[in-house]
Order: structure tokens, then C-alpha cells, then sequence
């Protein structure tokens, strides 16, 4: 099974669903604005797996430059219309090669889970490339192992989930040059278990 289809194809099905679920007063939201309060003015920050821009994208945008990534079709156009004074690209955040030192800061919220586990570390490892020296990242990540875990019926469609659990993340991040400031789990109302990993780390 082509994993990452799984996951275009039921974003684009779900895109006016999913956004409807999106709230800005929810308690995940309410960690960017610790990461916020460390960006530069006029940062340039990455939102990488964006979706349809609300309400991350949009909240960056109010303070900062930001340029959103996402696979999905159906998300970067409702990103485009709901967030205009954002950059959007369509690609697999995956494959991102921005320069080095691109940016000020990156985050990444409900993304990093839907990719296949084992391209984790190269992910995290392309971001700490792409930060600015002394640049912030957050990321939400696995809370508990899961490996391969297909939904038949998320919001309407078939999704797909894969990651590891809170302590491989942390070992990974610093793997790959970060430091961490803090990590959070964050219960998940939509499911049982054990939430997610939101990490702040630093560059």
C-alpha cells in the first residue's frame, strides 16, 4: 500500500471536514504562542504539513513571514483562500530543499504522524538544516509506538498514522543537534491513548 496516497487522497477527500474540526482555542494551539514569543519580528517561519492553514498558518501570519507546505491539493487551496498574506507550496514535506539557514522557525502540528516512521529522522534532521542558527522548532510528534495503523473511517476516509513513542523523539531531536526546551504530551479528543508529543526545541 502506497502509505502516503492513503494520506493525499483522504486530506483532499476530507479538506472542508477537516477544517470545520480546527479551533483556535484548543490547548495545542495555545503552545505556538510560547514559540512566538522567541521568534525575531518579521521571522521567517515554515509550517511544514500546513494543511488548510487554519488556524496555524494563520496565527503566524499575523506576526511573522510564513511559508506553508503541504501535499494535499484540496488544503493548499483552501490555505491560499482563508490565509492570503502567506506563501503556500504544494510538495511532500519530505522533500523540502530550502537553503540552509532558511528560516527562523519551523512547526509542524498533525503532520510528521501521518509519515511513514522510518523517514522521521531524515525529516528532523532536514529541519535542523534549514533553521536558522539559534532558530526554534515545534513539532508535534508520537506519543507511543504505532506502527502502520490504518483508520477506515477518520472524519469520512481512510487515514494512515505511523510513529514512535515520546523517548525515541527526544533522543532523535537531540540526534540531530537540537536541544529541547520542553516536551508536553497533549491528550487527542478524537481517540484514545496516549495523545501527542509537542516538543519545543532550539537549533
Amino acid at each position: 500500500m502506497d502509505f502516503k496516497k492513503t494520506v493525499k487522497d483522504g486530506y483532499n477527500a476530507i479538506a472542508d471536514r477537516y477544517l470545520a474540526e480546527r479551533r483556535r482555542d484548543s490547548g495545542d494551539v495555545r503552545l505556538l504562542d510560547e514559540f512566538m514569543e522567541k521568534l525575531p519580528v518579521n521571522a521567517q517561519v515554515l509550517d511544514a504539513g500546513c494543511g488548510a492553514g487554519i488556524p496555524i498558518s494563520q496565527l503566524l501570519s499575523e506576526r511573522f513571514q510564513v511559508t506553508g507546505v503541504d501535499f494535499s491539493e484540496a488544503q493548499i487551496e483552501l490555505a491560499k483562500k482563508h490565509v492570503p498574506n502567506a506563501r503556500f507550496i504544494c510538495q511532500d514535506m519530505t522533500k523540502l530543499d530550502f537553503p540552509e539557514n532558511t528560516f527562523d522557525g519551523i512547526c509542524s502540528y498533525y503532520a510528521i504522524i501521518h509519515i511513514p516512521r522510518e523517514e522521521h529522522q531524515p525529516l528532523l534532521a532536514n529541519f535542523h538544516r534549514m533553521l536558522k542558527p539559534g532558530g526554534f522548532a515545534l513539532l508535534c510528534l508520537g506519543a507511543e509506538n504505532l506502527i502502520d495503523d490504518i483508520d477506515e473511517n477518520y472524519l469520512g476516509t481512510r487515514m494512515y498514522w505511523s510513529h514512535y513513542d515520546a523517548q525515541t523523539y527526544l533522543k532523535m531531536l537531540k540526534g540531530c543537534g537540537f536541544s529541547i526546551i520542553w516536551s508536553k504530551r497533549v491528550a487527542d479528543e478524537t481517540c484514545q491513548g496516549a495523545g501527542h508529543l509537542f516538543v519545543l526545541a532550539q537549533k
